[in-house]
């Protein structure tokens, strides 16, 4: 378990969860990436941009 760094709610991850994983905190929506694992640190999920072809 992990707590939302948005709304404080317990986020219930899986056994083989790794750095850089997007999760989804079922409370609030919002995405949260894995940053370690020992302990298990989140963080907000970077947006995705658009690179325009360039």
């Amino acid at each position: 378990m992990a707590e939302c760094i948005e709304c404080g709610a317990s986020v219930s991850l899986h056994d083989d969860v790794e750095a850089g994983e997007i999760i989804d905190c079922g409370t609030c929506g919002s995405e949260l990436e894995v940053i370690e694992t020992d302990p298990v640190t989140l963080d907000t999920a970077p947006e995705l941009e658009e690179d325009w072809g360039e």
